[in-house]
């Protein structure tokens, strides 16, 4: 797994006022990369065994105990529709910190199939989620990163686990 950090000249842009910039971790689904802002990310591990819970979502793949600690596990691949595909050595458990619309804040991993690096994105970096036309909704999606010739989708990770998905999963597990 390789870390790093990109500088850019515009990396202090926050005073222009756009919240979408700073620091982020960037991951793989497939061939698309995605990225979240890192201040959301708790800890990434290794796949690890996770135990399946009953009558969930198929992207619900269970729980982990993390430090004892029984917390939700959703395999993004499964929850953007892309198809299900065998954990590798690369496979990672990102867990993130989710803050629900009514104030409470909670742990969920995601499982991604790869971490490629922090990135700090600046202003000048990243553009509006294009219009995809009537009846496609992209509000999990903060904007799109340009750079080296790539898009990073940017991800408003709480509303890509939307409170309500994983309430009954939540109260199951306590």
């Amino acid at each position: 797994m390789q870390v790093s950090t990109v500088a850019t000249p515009e990396s202090g842009s926050a005073a222009m006022g756009d919240s979408r910039t700073g620091k982020y971790l960037a991951f793989h689904l497939g061939r698309e990369e995605f990225a979240i802002q890192v201040l959301k990310v708790r800890e990434i591990m290794g796949i690890q065994d996770i135990t399946a819970v009953p009558q969930t979502p198929v992207f619900v793949k269970g729980a982990i105990n993390l430090r004892g600690k029984v917390i939700p596990v959703v395999d993004l691949r499964l929850k953007f529709g892309l198809p299900e595909v065998e954990y590798t050595q690369r496979t990672c458990i990102i867990v993130v910190q989710i803050h629900g619309q009514d104030g409470s804040v909670s742990l969920t991993g995601i499982v991604v199939d790869e971490v490629s690096e922090a990135v700090n994105i600046a202003v000048g970096e990243i553009e509006d989620t294009p219009d995809f036309g009537d009846g496609v909704s992209t509000p999990y999606i903060l904007g799109m990163a340009k750079g080296k010739g790539k898009v990073k989708i940017l991800l408003d990770i709480d509303r890509v686990l939307q409170a309500q998905e994983l309430d009954g999963l939540k109260s199951m597990l306590q």
